[in-house]
C-alpha cells in the first residue's frame, strides 16, 4: 500500500467536528432554530448558502492564528449579512452568534458508523480528542451526543493556547495522554489542520474524506468511518 503499518499503535486521536460529529447537519439545524427565534427576514437556506464557505475560510484563518476567536465569531456573521444585503448592528450579530453557539449542542447527529467504530476501537486503543473548537461548546457536544465516555483525554485549542496545525497543540495532547508520538495516530477530515499538523510532529495520520481522491498516496484515506475497522 506504500504506507506504514499501524499495528504498533496504542493511542488514537480523533478530530471532532466533521469527523465524528456531523457539523454541517447540526449547524444547519441550530441556525434554523435561531433564525426563526430572532425572526430574521431570510431563510436558513439563504443564510447557509453564503455562511458555510465564509465560516470555513474563517476557521482556516483561525487555525493559522490569522484571526482571533472574537474576530471569527463576529466576522463570519458580518460577512454573511453583507452577502445577503442585510443591514444589522454589531449587537444583533453577536446575539445571533451567541444564540447559535447555545443552540448548537442541542443537535447531535454523528456520522454513520461513529458509534460502531468507537465501540470497536475502545477495546484495542486509548482514544482521545484534539479539536480546534471552543471550550464551552465542544464538551457539550461530546456529552450530549453520548460519546464523551469513549475518550481518555480531550484537548482543545483554548487549553493549548494554539490551534491545529501548530505542533504545540499536538505535543500538549500527547503530554496529556502520556503517550509517545510513534505510538499514536491522528484521524481527521481537515488536511491542513489534522493531517499536515500530525505529520509535522511525526505522528501518523488517517485522512477521513468522503472524496474518492487521495491527496497523498502515502497516507491512509477512508471515505467512511466504518473502514477504520480494516486499518486498526
Amino acid at each position: 500500500m506504500g504506507v506504514k503499518s499501524l499495528t504498533s499503535k496504542t493511542d488514537i486521536f480523533f478530530d471532532l467536528d466533521h469527523t465524528l460529529w456531523d457539523f454541517e447537519k447540526n449547524s444547519a439545524l441550530a441556525f434554523n432554530d435561531v433564525i426563526e427565534e430572532l425572526k430574521l427576514p431570510f431563510s436558513t437556506e439563504a443564510f447557509l448558502s453564503h455562511y458555510v464557505a465564509i465560516n470555513n475560510e474563517y476557521w482556516d484563518k483561525y487555525s493559522l492564528n490569522q484571526v482571533s476567536k472574537e474576530e471569527l465569531r463576529i466576522g463570519r456573521i458580518r460577512d454573511t449579512f453583507a452577502k445577503l444585503d442585510y443591514q444589522s448592528t454589531t449587537e444583533e450579530m453577536l446575539l445571533l452568534g451567541d444564540n447559535y453557539l447555545k443552540a448548537m449542542p442541542n443537535h447531535n447527529y454523528l456520522f454513520d458508523g461513529a458509534i460502531e467504530v468507537l465501540d470497536y476501537l475502545q477495546d484495542k486503543y486509548k482514544l482521545h480528542i484534539i479539536t480546534n473548537g471552543f471550550n464551552e461548546v465542544q464538551g457539550k457536544k461530546l456529552e450530549r451526543s453520548g460519546i464523551a465516555g469513549y475518550f481518555k483525554t480531550v484537548t482543545n485549542s483554548e487549553m493549548a493556547g494554539v490551534s491545529k496545525p501548530n505542533p504545540e497543540i499536538f505535543n500538549y495532547a500527547l503530554d496529556k495522554a502520556q503517550v509517545k508520538v510513534d505510538q499514536s495516530v491522528m484521524i481527521g477530515d481537515n488536511f491542513l489542520a489534522d493531517i499536515e499538523g500530525a505529520l509535522g510532529v511525526g505522528m501518523d495520520a488517517i485522512y477521513y474524506s468522503q472524496s474518492k481522491e487521495k491527496v497523498i498516496p502515502q497516507i491512509y484515506h477512508v471515505q467512511k468511518l466504518i473502514e477504520l475497522k480494516d486499518l486498526l
